[in-house]
């Protein structure tokens, strides 16, 4: 399938070469081509606001490397996207009001099953067969060490799916954020994606940490809403210059492109 952002097209070389970049993602191509289509877009906003060299079109434009395109990306966003910094009340406020998140010391104890995603699977058939396990293990929780053992892609199901005991850090982030981003215990009710695949999680037990005071993470705390209002921003944005223009082969409905992560 051709990639086309108003007259541009990207051909299927360049899209290869994206998917390289992305080979971690659950799925490579889509998530490559939503990436080349944001940043056409945003070359395309950089001509029409004069950004290219010597006010070219972009049409009119051939960048020697990608961290030329990264430049003149960065350009528009510096000059289009304004994200306010969040005051000490607001950074006290999430504080208090997200006491889990500021702990030292918290663990869990968690199973999973993974079910691996590689170049020979098919991977909305991968997530629809995950999701049919799911929903069987829901009804029947007592089977979860025999499906690990006889269905995970993990050499931790030769262990009922066992991933004892961790702590924050521990984890790739998508998977930490599913399983501390709750204080749920037994089989979580969605999958979680993650860049190895597509995981059941089954959280055994949860050990408290203690609480940690606003002055030794109040850089954190500003650092994280500061990114939360920059990712919204940047959603709000691309979404706007999408709904003016015509883009075939990816979807930005879920513009979870890499550039806004």
């Amino acid at each position: 399938m051709s990639l086309q952002i108003n007259d541009r097209l990207i051909d299927q070389d360049a899209i290869s070469r994206e998917v390289a970049l992305y080979d971690d993602a659950p799925d490579p191509e889509a998530a490559a081509r939503r990436s080349l289509a944001v940043r056409e877009l945003l070359l395309q906003r950089a001509g029409e606001l004069g950004m290219l060299a010597e006010g070219r079109a972009r049409a009119e434009v051939t960048f020697a490397s990608r961290a030329e395109e990264d430049g003149v990306i960065a350009a528009v966003l510096d000059a289009e996207v304004r994200t306010p910094r969040p005051t000490e009340a607001e950074c006290r406020r999430f504080h208090a009001t997200h006491p889990t998140r500021f702990t030292s010391g918290e663990l869990v104890e968690v199973r999973h099953i993974l079910f691996a995603v590689t170049p020979a699977v098919p991977v909305m058939a991968l997530r629809q067969h995950a999701q049919a396990v799911l929903a069987a293990l829901r009804k029947a929780p007592d089977t979860f060490a025999d499906v690990a053992r006889t269905q995970s892609n993990c050499p931790s199901g030769a262990h009922h799916g066992s991933l004892g005991q961790f702590g924050r850090g521990t984890m790739v982030p998508e998977f930490e954020s599913a399983v501390f981003g709750t204080t749920a215990t037994g089989i979580l009710p969605e999958l979680v994606a993650t860049r190895h695949g597509f995981h059941i999680v089954d959280v055994a037990r949860r050990i408290p940490g203690a609480a940690v005071p606003f002055d030794a993470v109040a850089q954190d705390v500003a650092h994280y809403l500061t990114r939360q209002v920059e990712t919204q921003a940047l959603r709000q944005y691309i979404a706007l210059l999408a709904g003016e223009a015509s883009i075939a082969g990816a979807d930005l409905a879920e513009a979870r492109s890499p550039l806004l992560q």
